[in-house]
Order: structure tokens, then sequence, then C-alpha cells
């Protein structure tokens, strides 16, 4: 029988695996040491390595990116966390700035090998600062890439790619998965980045989601399997770069599109799946694309509210009916 163990105990792994085969490999961030991180993905970590590579650092978001911008151009290989994705805010600069562009600026001669990992989406009413999906704010700066683990298999697998990748990664970690189990190898495995997952085959309708979205797509599906409606549900793992062909083979298929995603609706990933899709495959619509995603607004602090503005299963039903009917 295969091992189960949850998003954070995979997490956890890809790290310690990591820092077992290559002393070049550190973490830095916010209580990450003696608390084991906000999210107890690093529980433990600084017991076997030490302070020197398990760094408790101020709270200073614009400290840890520097710190680490530093070291990876230097040839370390540090794996930085901000505890939020809400604080990118305060390092935004450097995210911007110095992360993606200091290999094209020096002439390819500055390599930066460093892993940003985050925080994002609904924390179960923790309030506005505390509760937005912000990937594709990220994944259009070129020069990123930005993975988006729905599993704990993906979890383990995109992070150890990531950690050894030559170029700087901001990699999500949705607040709503850190709990769930799956399947997930004890020994290290890597995957690639751009490679689309079919979690599910389907007919009818194609709906590409990220991160928790796919879990609740998922159930849908269940669901709707019952009245005879058959969902392609695409995970696509990382947002930059994006597999593309995925997403145009399935919409070719099903001729019907939905974008799953817990970022607002104005200028979120789903506006770029759709405009991809639009430009690409127009001809094999048989209906809109519709896009399910977080209304434009501040996520509330009222449980009512919250999921009044964020995205769920009912809406994602919804949207089906909407465009099958």
């Amino acid at each position: 029988m295969a091992r189960v163990i949850s998003y954070r105990e995979a997490l956890n792994e890809a790290l310690r695996q990591e820092m077992r085969r290559d002393p070049k490999v550190f973490l830095l961030g916010e209580d990450i040491g003696v608390h084991g991180g906000d999210f107890l993905v690093t529980a433990g970590l600084l017991d076997e390595f030490g302070e020197e590579r398990v760094m408790d650092t101020p709270i200073s978001e614009t400290a840890i990116i520097g710190l680490a911008v530093g070291a990876a151009a230097m040839g370390l290989r540090p794996v930085a966390e901000i505890m939020f994705s809400d604080f990118f805010g305060t390092c935004m600069d450097q995210i911007l700035n110095q992360l993606p562009k200091l290999k094209c600026i020096s002439g390819g001669r500055i390599n930066l090998p460093l892993v940003v990992r985050t925080s994002s989406g609904r924390a179960g009413y923790a309030g506005a600062q505390h509760s937005q999906s912000l990937e594709g704010w990220v994944a259009r700066i070129p020069g990123l890439k930005v993975a988006v683990p729905s599993t704990p298999y993906d979890a383990k697998g995109l992070l150890i790619s990531s950690i050894r990748d030559d170029g700087p990664v901001i990699f999500f970690e949705n607040k709503m998965l850190y709990g769930v189990k799956g399947e997930v190898p004890e020994e290290e495995y890597t995957i690639p980045f751009g490679k689309a997952d079919i979690r599910r085959n389907g007919e009818d309708v194609t709906i590409v989601a990220t991160a928790f979205m796919v879990h609740e797509a998922l159930e849908v599906a269940k669901k709707l399997e019952g009245n005879g409606i058959s969902l392609e549900i695409i995970d696509p793992r990382t947002l930059s770069p994006l597999d593309e062909e995925a997403i145009i083979s399935s919409v070719k298929k099903t001729g019907r599109l939905i974008i799953a995603e817990e970022a607002t609706r104005l200028a979120g990933m789903g506006s770029e799946i759709a405009a991809l899709v639009a430009e690409r495959a127009l001809d094999y619509l048989d209906a809109p694309i519709k896009r399910v995603a977080a209304m434009d607004l501040p996520v509330p602090f009222s449980p009512v509210l919250e999921n009044y503005v964020l995205p769920d299963r009912t809406k994602i039903e919804a949207a089906v009916m909407e465009i099958v009917g």
C-alpha cells in the first residue's frame, strides 16, 4: 500500500531531503526555526541542520528577500519563506526588479537559484490582508517561474524541482491544502515545470483549476457525473511556464471552458487563459468561456461575507450548468 502523508509533510520532506543532498541549500524566514513555521512546514529542521541553515529572521520581508538574493548570487541555494503572499508588497521591488532581471542585466554572469515559498488563498476568516491569491500578479513578471501545487505529491516534486532550478521560483502553497493527504513516494523525485496534469478525463466541459479549486472542481465532477455531465479537470501545476498545449487540446475535445481560481476575476490568470483559448481555439467553442473567481473586493473577515466573495464548488457547478444547458 502506498504511503499517505499530508501536503505539509510532503513539503517538509522535500526540504529535508534537499538539505541533506546539497549543503548549499539553506532556509530563512520568520519563525521557521524554533517555531517550525507558521504552518509547521519547517518543523524539526532546525534540530537536524542547525541555525546556520535554518535561519530565523527579523520581521522584514525586504531583509529576507535581500539576504536570499545576495546568497544566491554568491552560489548558495536559499529557500526563503514569506509567511503570507499578501506581504509581497513590502518586498515587491526585489521580486519585480531583482529576482527576475539580474541574470539578464548581468549578461548571464549572475544566476539566482532561489526559491520563495509563500502561502496563498483563503485562510479561514483571516481578513483582507491574509487571504489574497496573488499568483497571477507574480506570473506576469518575465524571468520568474511560478508553481501552484494542489496535491501532496505535486508539492514535494515541484518543490524539489524548484530548489534544483538555477533561476528564481515563486512557490505558492494554498492554506486550505496543508492538511490534505495523498500518496507520496519516500524517494526523491521531480516534476517538470510547464507540464499540466489531467486530474480527471471528461467529454463535456474543460475546467482549468488551480490549487484548492482543483479539489472543488473534482467534487463537482463527481456530483454531476450522476447527471450524465462529464467534466475534464486540468491542473496547470505551474503558471509560468504554462502548459498551453494541454489546455488547448482539452478545449478542442470538449468545446466548453471554465477557469476556476481563488484570485480576483479582474486581470487574473483566468483572463490570460481565456485569451489564450480565444486566440487559438475559438472555432472549437460551443459556449462562452466562464471564469469562476473571487469578486473584485478585499476579502472580508466575516465568515458569511468571505464565502460570498470567494469561489467554491457551488459557483463552479452553477457555471457548468449555465454552459451545458
